[in-house]
Protein backbone atom coordinates (compact mmCIF):
# COMPACT_ATOMS: atom_id res chain seq x y z
CA UNK A 1 0.00 0.00 0.00
CA UNK A 2 1.25 3.44 -0.92
CA UNK A 3 1.33 5.71 2.13
CA UNK A 4 0.33 9.34 1.74
CA UNK A 5 2.34 10.44 4.76
CA UNK A 6 6.13 10.49 4.90
CA UNK A 7 6.69 11.87 8.41
CA UNK A 8 9.39 14.08 6.89
CA UNK A 9 7.43 17.30 7.46
CA UNK A 10 6.51 16.70 11.08
CA UNK A 11 9.09 19.23 12.31
CA UNK A 12 8.02 22.03 9.94
CA UNK A 13 10.35 21.22 7.07
CA UNK A 14 9.66 19.81 3.63
CA UNK A 15 11.78 18.43 0.83
CA UNK A 16 12.08 20.33 -2.43
CA UNK A 17 12.33 18.49 -5.74
CA UNK A 18 16.13 18.96 -5.51
CA UNK A 19 16.15 17.02 -2.23
CA UNK A 20 16.99 20.10 -0.18
CA UNK A 21 15.11 20.38 3.12
CA UNK A 22 13.54 23.81 3.64
CA UNK A 23 11.10 25.29 6.17
CA UNK A 24 7.46 25.02 5.17
CA UNK A 25 7.38 28.84 5.17
CA UNK A 26 10.08 28.99 2.45
CA UNK A 27 9.09 31.46 -0.27
CA UNK A 28 9.02 28.77 -2.97
CA UNK A 29 6.89 26.45 -0.81
CA UNK A 30 4.55 29.37 -0.02
CA UNK A 31 4.17 30.21 -3.72
CA UNK A 32 3.56 26.58 -4.65
CA UNK A 33 0.95 26.34 -1.90
CA UNK A 34 -0.85 29.39 -3.24
CA UNK A 35 -0.88 27.92 -6.75
CA UNK A 36 -2.23 24.66 -5.27
CA UNK A 37 -4.96 26.53 -3.39
CA UNK A 38 -6.01 28.40 -6.53
CA UNK A 39 -6.02 25.20 -8.55
CA UNK A 40 -8.05 23.39 -5.88
CA UNK A 41 -10.56 26.23 -5.61
CA UNK A 42 -11.06 26.09 -9.35
CA UNK A 43 -12.03 22.46 -8.71
CA UNK A 44 -14.61 23.65 -6.19
CA UNK A 45 -15.87 26.13 -8.77
CA UNK A 46 -16.17 23.41 -11.41
CA UNK A 47 -18.00 21.11 -8.99
CA UNK A 48 -20.52 23.87 -8.32
CA UNK A 49 -21.08 25.25 -11.82
CA UNK A 50 -24.67 26.26 -12.39
CA UNK A 51 -26.46 24.53 -15.28
CA UNK A 52 -26.20 27.79 -17.27
CA UNK A 53 -22.41 27.83 -16.79
CA UNK A 54 -21.55 24.21 -17.63
CA UNK A 55 -19.92 25.46 -20.86
CA UNK A 56 -17.11 26.91 -18.71
CA UNK A 57 -15.98 23.51 -17.40
CA UNK A 58 -13.48 22.62 -20.18
CA UNK A 59 -11.70 25.96 -20.03
CA UNK A 60 -11.48 25.90 -16.24
CA UNK A 61 -10.08 22.36 -16.31
CA UNK A 62 -7.54 23.57 -18.86
CA UNK A 63 -6.50 26.34 -16.47
CA UNK A 64 -6.06 23.73 -13.71
CA UNK A 65 -3.73 21.77 -16.00
CA UNK A 66 -1.78 24.93 -16.82
CA UNK A 67 -1.35 25.61 -13.10
CA UNK A 68 0.34 22.19 -12.77
CA UNK A 69 2.68 23.29 -15.55
CA UNK A 70 3.31 26.56 -13.74
CA UNK A 71 4.26 24.65 -10.57
CA UNK A 72 6.68 22.51 -12.58
CA UNK A 73 8.19 25.65 -14.11
CA UNK A 74 8.87 26.91 -10.59
CA UNK A 75 10.53 23.78 -9.22
CA UNK A 76 12.22 22.10 -12.20
CA UNK A 77 15.21 23.81 -13.80
CA UNK A 78 14.85 24.39 -17.54
CA UNK A 79 11.13 23.49 -17.40
CA UNK A 80 9.38 26.30 -19.29
CA UNK A 81 5.84 25.24 -20.18
CA UNK A 82 4.10 28.54 -19.41
CA UNK A 83 4.55 30.50 -22.62
CA UNK A 84 3.36 33.55 -24.48
CA UNK A 85 0.75 31.51 -26.39
CA UNK A 86 -0.98 30.69 -23.09
CA UNK A 87 -0.93 34.35 -22.10
CA UNK A 88 -2.27 35.34 -25.53
CA UNK A 89 -5.05 32.77 -25.19
CA UNK A 90 -6.13 34.31 -21.89
CA UNK A 91 -6.11 37.77 -23.47
CA UNK A 92 -8.06 36.51 -26.47
CA UNK A 93 -10.71 34.96 -24.20
CA UNK A 94 -10.94 38.17 -22.15
CA UNK A 95 -11.46 40.10 -25.39
CA UNK A 96 -14.15 37.64 -26.53
CA UNK A 97 -16.09 37.85 -23.27
CA UNK A 98 -15.82 41.59 -22.56
CA UNK A 99 -18.44 42.64 -25.17
CA UNK A 100 -20.84 40.06 -23.70
CA UNK A 101 -20.94 41.67 -20.26
CA UNK A 102 -22.34 45.04 -19.20
CA UNK A 103 -19.93 47.95 -18.95
CA UNK A 104 -19.40 48.98 -15.37
CA UNK A 105 -18.83 52.68 -14.62
CA UNK A 106 -17.73 51.90 -11.05
CA UNK A 107 -16.57 49.04 -8.90
CA UNK A 108 -18.94 46.16 -8.31
CA UNK A 109 -19.30 44.09 -5.19
CA UNK A 110 -17.66 40.70 -5.76
CA UNK A 111 -20.28 37.99 -5.82
CA UNK A 112 -23.41 37.15 -7.71
CA UNK A 113 -24.80 33.71 -8.25
CA UNK A 114 -22.68 30.77 -7.04
CA UNK A 115 -20.56 30.38 -10.18
CA UNK A 116 -19.80 34.09 -10.50
CA UNK A 117 -19.04 34.41 -6.79
CA UNK A 118 -16.73 31.40 -6.89
CA UNK A 119 -14.87 32.82 -9.86
CA UNK A 120 -14.49 36.18 -8.11
CA UNK A 121 -13.03 34.39 -5.09
CA UNK A 122 -10.70 32.44 -7.41
CA UNK A 123 -9.60 35.83 -8.79
CA UNK A 124 -8.52 36.90 -5.30
CA UNK A 125 -6.59 33.65 -4.89
CA UNK A 126 -4.87 34.35 -8.21
CA UNK A 127 -3.89 37.82 -6.95
CA UNK A 128 -2.46 36.33 -3.73
CA UNK A 129 -0.61 33.78 -5.81
CA UNK A 130 0.77 36.60 -7.93
CA UNK A 131 2.00 38.45 -4.84
CA UNK A 132 3.77 35.35 -3.56
CA UNK A 133 5.36 34.70 -6.97
CA UNK A 134 6.59 38.29 -7.14
CA UNK A 135 8.03 37.91 -3.63
CA UNK A 136 9.75 34.68 -4.65
CA UNK A 137 11.08 36.31 -7.83
CA UNK A 138 12.44 39.37 -6.02
CA UNK A 139 13.93 37.64 -3.00
CA UNK A 140 14.86 34.03 -3.63
CA UNK A 141 14.45 32.62 -7.13
CA UNK A 142 14.36 34.32 -10.52
CA UNK A 143 11.18 33.27 -12.36
CA UNK A 144 10.46 33.54 -16.04
CA UNK A 145 8.61 36.64 -17.15
CA UNK A 146 5.97 34.33 -18.62
CA UNK A 147 5.07 32.98 -15.18
CA UNK A 148 4.52 36.46 -13.75
CA UNK A 149 2.63 37.69 -16.80
CA UNK A 150 0.49 34.53 -16.94
CA UNK A 151 -0.64 34.74 -13.30
CA UNK A 152 -1.41 38.44 -13.68
CA UNK A 153 -3.50 37.81 -16.78
CA UNK A 154 -5.18 34.83 -15.12
CA UNK A 155 -6.66 37.05 -12.42
CA UNK A 156 -8.00 39.42 -15.09
CA UNK A 157 -9.48 36.43 -16.93
CA UNK A 158 -11.14 35.12 -13.75
CA UNK A 159 -12.66 38.56 -13.11
CA UNK A 160 -14.17 38.70 -16.58
CA UNK A 161 -15.22 35.04 -16.45
CA UNK A 162 -16.97 35.66 -13.12
CA UNK A 163 -18.86 38.57 -14.62
CA UNK A 164 -19.73 36.48 -17.68
CA UNK A 165 -21.02 33.68 -15.42
CA UNK A 166 -23.31 36.20 -13.75
CA UNK A 167 -24.63 37.18 -17.19
CA UNK A 168 -25.25 33.52 -18.02
CA UNK A 169 -27.11 33.17 -14.71
CA UNK A 170 -29.15 36.37 -15.32
CA UNK A 171 -27.71 38.09 -12.27
CA UNK A 172 -27.41 41.87 -12.16
CA UNK A 173 -24.21 42.83 -10.39
CA UNK A 174 -24.37 45.19 -7.43
CA UNK A 175 -22.44 48.40 -7.91
CA UNK A 176 -20.20 49.70 -5.20
CA UNK A 177 -21.36 53.09 -3.94
CA UNK A 178 -20.94 55.36 -0.99
CA UNK A 179 -23.11 54.54 1.93
CA UNK A 180 -23.78 55.98 5.35
CA UNK A 181 -21.15 54.39 7.61
CA UNK A 182 -23.52 54.71 10.56
CA UNK A 183 -26.09 52.44 8.92
CA UNK A 184 -25.79 48.70 9.03
CA UNK A 185 -28.73 47.82 6.81
CA UNK A 186 -27.60 49.64 3.67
Amino acid sequence: MLKIYTKVGDQGFTKQVTGKMVPKCDLQIEALGNVDELQSYLGVTIANLSPNCEELKPELENIQRQLYQLQADIVVKRHNEINSEMINALEKRINELTPKIPTIPEFILPGGKATGANLQYARTLARRTERSLVNLNLNEQKLSENILEYINRLSDYLFILGRYANVLDNYTEVKSKKHDPNRING
